[in-house]
């Protein structure tokens, strides 16, 4: 079985299955089919932290199913404007963990990633993508060794 590193970009899927399908991704029934054929050496969510109760369940059910939660505090700046952007971290980890595996799986349908799924690449690592197809950037679609789509199968 080859070794993973699964990497969940949980802002972008959270807003892009609801602008698409006003539903939520199935945590579970992605693990589910992951964890059938590759062997998870690593698996992080990357969330916002907004402190609410609801929040801190959805993160406890992410850790059962086996995920490192990465949290990063919800900032409000003074123009009404907010920030909460994992790209760094994801990528960091990304290159910190890719030697010990075959694959990468980067769930984020965001175009910025593109340069990171080709370093990867360049490493000798299949990059598996997904994202809701109307959402993902073609950029990152194209790049990718293999593109996933979010659909109905993957949603609650």
């Amino acid at each position: 079985m080859n070794k993973a590193l699964v990497l969940v970009d949980v802002q972008n899927v959270y807003y892009t299955c609801r602008q698409a399908y006003k539903r939520n991704f199935n945590y579970n029934q992605f693990w589910r089919e992951l964890s059938y054929n590759l062997d998870i050496t690593h698996a992080f969510a990357y969330a916002i932290d907004r402190g609410d109760s609801k929040q801190r369940e959805f993160q406890n059910i992410l850790r059962a199913i086996g995920f490192e939660v990465k949290l990063k505090p919800f900032i409000q700046r003074a123009d009404g404007s907010a920030k909460g952007d994992w790209d760094v971290g994801i990528t960091v980890d990304a290159l910190e963990h890719a030697d010990g595996v075959d694959e990468v799986i980067l769930v984020s349908g965001d175009g910025d990633f593109d340069i990171l799924v080709n370093a990867l690449k360049a490493k000798g690592k299949t990059v598996t993508v997904y994202g809701v197809p109307a959402l993902t950037a073609e950029s990152i679609q194209k790049v990718a060794s293999k593109y996933v789509p979010i659909d109905a199968t993957l949603l609650l």
